[in-house]
């Protein structure tokens, strides 16, 4: 397997987001750096809307994360309840 990966731009408003990544996928790991924020597992990650909103106290889109997006790495599914990333070996 290979690992997948979303980055977003470090700031207070992802840091809910991170938030909520971490807690629907516990095996990832977070790499803070000083700008962005990188949140990476084997093979399967996976954002969901709920979780967001829950972090955040307020409905998301998730056509919202976009906004701090920097990059991503997997094959992508995304719908309004999820963005989840693959990586088929």
């Amino acid at each position: 397997m290979s690992k997948v990966f979303i980055i977003l731009q470090a700031n207070e408003e992802t840091r809910s987001i991170v938030d909520a990544i971490e807690q629907d996928n516990p095996d990832a790991e977070v790499v803070h750096e000083p700008a962005m924020v990188k949140v990476q597992a084997e093979g399967h990650l996976v954002v969901r809307r709920e979780t967001i909103e829950e972090e955040i106290g307020r409905e998301f889109d998730m056509q919202e994360l976009n906004i701090n997006l920097i990059t991503l790495s997997g094959n992508v599914d995304e719908d309004e309840d999820a963005l989840t990333l693959t990586w088929n070996s």
